[in-house]
Parts: structure tokens; C-alpha cells; sequence
């Protein structure tokens, strides 16, 4: 009998060395950082498509960016109720709440004195278009008998006299046109109904919505994109905060003045001339322009003229030297042209969109120029010594 072959022992594995593994071969690695051209690309895709969002949804982005503007306005006071220990949803509440019903009261309590002066304005506007007239002409023949009829002769002063007339009755329907049916200009449901909604939910999650944008930063920019975005912060909220407590006090300091010195309308053109200080220096001309050409329709003398005049003298003093270095000091630095330019040309553009959103673009665009400005003037393109050889 044939006994079958021995089996060779099988020897247990050694567990001092490490198993032999095959794997496959690694794939090549990516890149380590991004090329100068994807973050070129990255920066102008990004304006590219905002720009178009901007053109394509401007029609309703006026609501969603007035919410904005609000949410952005009350922060600080929501994050100060926060660290007190009332919870941001409640507070962000009480802040909408609140602001709402003090836009209503005012509503409520100057729509219908504007109104009145709206009338009051239509009533008495031919005799103010005759009272100022009367000083024109006063003026220009005495301008004449001062300079001869060489330089002023009888038909230029007819001319003038029937141009301001005409200027001044088109200038006062148009107001009244305005005012009257300003209600049409908007659409109350976006004023009264989404644009609180949306700037409560912006107002409760700010804090978390400034986080998430952060995460997204590109983490080798980060850093110095954190620190532009802070200056653009410092530099908005110190203007826009500042200006729009000193609209609001020059407005009532207007309004209170004019009509205290009996100026007919004067409670609908110190509110005008206190808002439109929102532009440098056209608020306060246009309000003295028109306050001082319905005092000489109204007065017809000289003393009521210079009492309006001392009104926004003194309303200047105030601003020049009390409101503004308190309000906004040295913090502010955005240029009064770079502003008006800005305002005029977000206007042209977007219409009342733009308007909002002309001053932050104002704001981050002069902070990009000042930090590049710094870049230049330490980089070899401004430190190069000048060449001394032939």
C-alpha cells in the first residue's frame, strides 16, 4: 500500500514584520496653491456676476437692500441688548417693532400737516410767483440806474422777470406733484410688509451670516481681506450712522426754525433741506435756495428774507462746529465730491437702488484705493532710486 506524500508543515506567520500590501501607484498630486490666473479669474467672475445680478433683479432688490441698510443700522444696538441677556431674536424684534411704529407716528403726524402746506403752496403760489417777480424787477432797475441802460436795458429785465416766473411755476407744480402722489412712487406692500420681515431675519442672524461669509474667505487672502472689510466697516458706520442722526437733527432744527420765524412752508421745506444734507452741501444750498425765494414771494421785504437766511447760517454753525465733530470727528473718510459723484451716479444707474447702494460701494472703493496706494508706495515701483547715468 502506497501511503500518499507528507505534507510539508505549514510555518505560522512571523507578527514582527508588517504584512506585504500591494497598492497602486499614488496619483500625481494637484497643485499646492492656485496660479495667479485662477485667482484673477475667481476676482472678475465674481464682479462679473454680481453685476449681472444687480442688472437682471434690480427691479426688486430695492426692498431687499433697504433691509439691508436697516439691519446693518441696528446691529450694534441688537448686540449690545445680546450681551445684556436678552436673546437676539427678541431683541431683533423689539428693534423692528420699534422702528416701525415710530415711522408710522411720523406718518401719521406729519402727512397730513405736508399735505396742508401742499395746498397752502397751490393757493398761494401765483402770488408768491407775482412777490418775487416785484423784487426781481425792484433789483434789476436798480441795477440799471446804478449801471446805466447800456448794461441792463428794459427788455433784458422783462426777460428775466418772465423766465423766473415761469421757472418758479414749474418748480412748484412739480413739488406739489411730487408730494402729493409720492405714494404712487412706491409700492406699499414692499415698504410696509417685506421690507420689515426681511430686515428682522437679517437683524437675528447677522452675527451668523458675518461668520458663514467668513468661512467662505479664500484662506490665503483671508486675513487681509478681513482687515479691508474691517475698514470698510469703520468707515460706513461712521458715516452713514453719523449723517443720518445729523439729517434727523437738522431736519427738526429746520422745520422748528422756519416756521417759528413765519415762514408759510416752512415745516415742508426744513424737513427737505434736513434730509438732502444726505448730500454734502446740496441739501443745505437747495433748502436755502428755495426758503430764501418763498420769503421774498411771502414777505416781500428784506427783513423776513434775512430772517431766513440768519435760520441757516446759524444751522451751518451748528453742523460745521457742533454736530459733525461730535457725530463723526476724524473717523470719516470719504471726500464730499467722492460722495456726491457717487450718489449722482448710483442714481443715474439704478435709480433709488443705486442711491443705496452708492455710498458702502463709495466706502469699499476708497478703501481698496487707500490700501493699494499703501502697496505702491512700498513697492519697487515707488522706491526705485532715480537713475543718476546716462
Amino acid at each position: 500500500m502506497k501511503l500518499p506524500p507528507a505534507v510539508p508543515p505549514i510555518s505560522p506567520p512571523d507578527l514582527r514584520q508588517p504584512p506585504r500590501l500591494t497598492t497602486p501607484p499614488p496619483a500625481p498630486a494637484g497643485p499646492r496653491s492656485a496660479t495667479r490666473n485662477q485667482r484673477l479669474g475667481l476676482v472678475l467672475g465674481l464682479l462679473a456676476a454680481g453685476l449681472f445680478l444687480l442688472w437682471l433683479f434690480s427691479a426688486i432688490l430695492t426692498p431687499f437692500v433697504l433691509a439691508g441698510c436697516i439691519a446693518y443700522f441696528l446691529d450694534p444696538v441688537a448686540t449690545r441688548m445680546a450681551r445684556l441677556g436678552l436673546p437676539r431674536g427678541f431683541a431683533s424684534l423689539l428693534l423692528i417693532a420699534g422702528l416701525m411704529a415710530l415711522a408710522l407716528l411720523g406718518l401719521l403726524l406729519l402727512y397730513p400737516l405736508i399735505i396742508g402746506q401742499v395746498g397752502t403752496l397751490l393757493a398761494r403760489l401765483p402770488s408768491y410767483i407775482a412777490g418775487v417777480g416785484a423784487a426781481a424787477q425792484e433789483a434789476m432797475t436798480a441795477l440799471e440806474t446804478r449801471f446805466g441802460p447800456e448794461v441792463f436795458d428794459a427788455r433784458l429785465r422783462d426777460l428775466a422777470v418772465s423766465q423766473l416766473g415761469a421757472i418758479l411755476s414749474y418748480l412748484g407744480t412739480a413739488a406739489t406733484r411730487l408730494i402729493g402722489g409720492g405714494y404712487a412712487l412706491v409700492n406699499v406692500f414692499t415698504l410696509v410688509v417685506v421690507t420689515p420681515v426681511v430686515a428682522f431675519y437679517l437683524l437675528r442672524d447677522w452675527p451668523r451670516i458675518m461668520l458663514r461669509l467668513e468661512s467662505w474667505l479664500p484662506r490665503r487672502s483671508a486675513a487681509t481681506l478681513r482687515q479691508l472689510a474691517m475698514d470698510t466697516d469703520r468707515v460706513l458706520s461712521a458715516w452713514l450712522r453719523g449723517q443720518l442722526i445729523c439729517c434727523a437733527l437738522l431736519a427738526a432744527y429746520y422745520a422748528m426754525a422756519l416756521s417759528a420765524v413765519g415762514l408759510e412752508l416752512g415745516l415742508m421745506v426744513g424737513l427737505a433741506a434736513g434730509f438732502l444734507t444726505f448730500i454734502p452741501y446740496v441739501g443745505s444750498m437747495t433748502g436755502l435756495a428755495a426758503a430764501l425765494l418763498l420769503a421774498v414771494g411771502q414777505f416781500g421785504t428784506w427783513n423776513g428774507v434775512g430772517l431766513v437766511a440768519a435760520v441757516f447760517v446759524t444751522g451751518q454753525i451748528v453742523e460745521g462746529y457742533i454736530i459733525y465733530p461730535r457725530l463723526l470727528g476724524d473717523r470719516v473718510e470719504l471726500h464730499a465730491v467722492w460722495v456726491i459723484f457717487a450718489l449722482f451716479a448710483g442714481g443715474v444707474a439704478f435709480g433709488f437702488l443705486g442711491v443705496l447702494l452708492a455710498v458702502p460701494m463709495a466706502a469699499t472703493l476708497g478703501v481698496l484705493a487707500r490700501y493699494w496706494l499703501r502697496r505702491y508706495l512700498e513697492s519697487p515701483l515707488y522706491l526705485d532710486p532715480p537713475r543718476t547715468g546716462p
